[in-house]
């Protein structure tokens, strides 16, 4: 596998070991990750990870969708937008109505637009990129991110409809392969209509892949399913790829 994958989307707050995930990714040819937050322990163990591996994890802090129930949102918002000078990106943001909370639950769908909306907002303000969870929501996602966001946003593991993509698509956004790649017809779909400069690669670290949990070094894996999916040399893949994280995140 050549060199200089990037990894766009991980939850490296997950893991209790640094040097044996970031040894593993450089053995595996990742030369950058994006950490994702997700709440206020997650932000604070990301920043963490950034800055005991400054230019090889990059700090994207943001409060998920589900995963404000049992914390201060107020006081997590707060320090999102406090420490977002260090970020490359907010995420990860966006809408999950497909989670427990917000299947039947409509205060639970409109309190998650709201701090969707917020964060979008933190974005524009500071003129990073979104990272967007769009599951069971991504019409709402796009509409939300285009009337509200900035206009560099990755919808990170996008599954959802093919006209929202093309919509998503022309407005300039970027989707994200991920694990799934080798199993999700829905995914498999999305990844096959765009085109490939408008792909990024990610392993959602640690979501399982092939049975076990996944981590930075298993990005080769996605690049080859990609590559054998779009029936490209997984060398374009990698290199296109990395030139798509590198404009979008500022690297």
């Amino acid at each position: 596998m050549p060199r200089r994958l990037i990894d766009t989307h991980a939850h490296l707050d997950d893991f209790e070991e640094m040097g044996g995930v970031i040894q593993r990714a450089r053995e595996a040819g990742v030369d950058a990750i994006i950490a994702v937050g997700a709440n206020m322990r997650a932000c604070r163990l990301t920043l963490k990870w950034a800055e005991a591996y400054p230019g090889y994890v990059y700090p994207a802090l943001g409060v998920h969708p589900t995963e404000w129930f049992e914390e201060d949102v107020e006081e997590t918002l707060r320090f999102v937008e406090e420490h977002l000078n260090r970020c490359v990106a907010v995420g990860e943001i966006g809408l999950d109505y497909w989670s427990r909370e917000a299947r039947k639950n409509k205060a639970v769908r409109r309190r998650q637009r709201e701090i969707y909306v917020r964060q979008l907002e933190m974005a524009v303000e500071c003129d990073k990129p979104a990272s967007i969870h769009s599951r069971g929501s991504w019409r709402d996602a796009l509409d939300l991110a285009l009337e509200h966001g900035p206009d560099r946003a990755v919808f990170h593991w996008y599954s959802g409809p093919l006209d929202v993509l093309k919509e998503l698509l022309d407005a300039g956004f970027y989707i994200s392969a991920t694990p799934a790649i080798e199993h999700s017809r829905h995914h498999r779909a999305a990844l096959l209509e765009a085109p490939l400069e408008r792909i990024l690669l990610e392993t959602d670290s640690p979501v399982e892949s092939r049975g076990r949990p996944s981590e930075p070094a298993s990005l080769p894996l996605v690049a080859r399913a990609l590559a054998e999916l779009k029936e490209v040399p997984v060398e374009e893949v990698v290199a296109s790829t990395t030139r798509s994280a590198e404009l979008l995140f500022r690297l």
